[in-house]
């Protein structure tokens, strides 16, 4: 999953001011092993705090845009597809905006396809359900 991001970023199909630059001249080896290194570590627990009404929405709009048929039922990742569960709000947010306006790079077109039905609204309840997935 690392691996095909920075891949996408080095070849110009993922556009971002600081990782564009950095991953312009790694090597696929140089790739893998970034892959690998980050894939060991384990991810802190997110500090993410969902709303209550956010937390009986989320699971509705995950199942109403089909979120877990890539991202797994727990919402972690799985193969290339990223985990959703305890990113960033800012990250999720920045995303999610993005495939719905196409402007984010999108392999295969999924993500694209099924962010254009998201309203404002709905991104609102994603990022904040998402986020808080797995706080202690």
């Amino acid at each position: 999953m690392v691996a095909t991001q920075l891949y996408q970023f080095r070849e110009g199909n993922r556009q971002n001011a600081q990782m564009t630059p950095m991953a312009a001249n790694l090597s696929n080896e140089d790739m893998n092993n970034l892959a690998a290194y980050y894939s060991s570590l384990k991810a802190a627990p997110p500090k993410h705090r969902t709303s209550g009404a956010n937390a009986e929405l989320g699971p509705q709009l995950t199942k109403k845009f089909n979120c877990s048929q890539c991202h797994g039922a727990q919402l972690t990742g799985q193969q290339h597809i990223p985990r959703l569960a305890g990113q960033q709000p800012e990250y999720l947010r920045a995303q999610l905006k993005g495939f719905k306006a196409s402007t984010r790079a999108d392999m295969d077109g999924n993500m694209t396809s099924a962010a254009q039905g998201l309203t404002d609204k709905d991104i609102d309840v994603l990022v904040d359900y998402l986020a808080g997935l797995g706080a202690q």
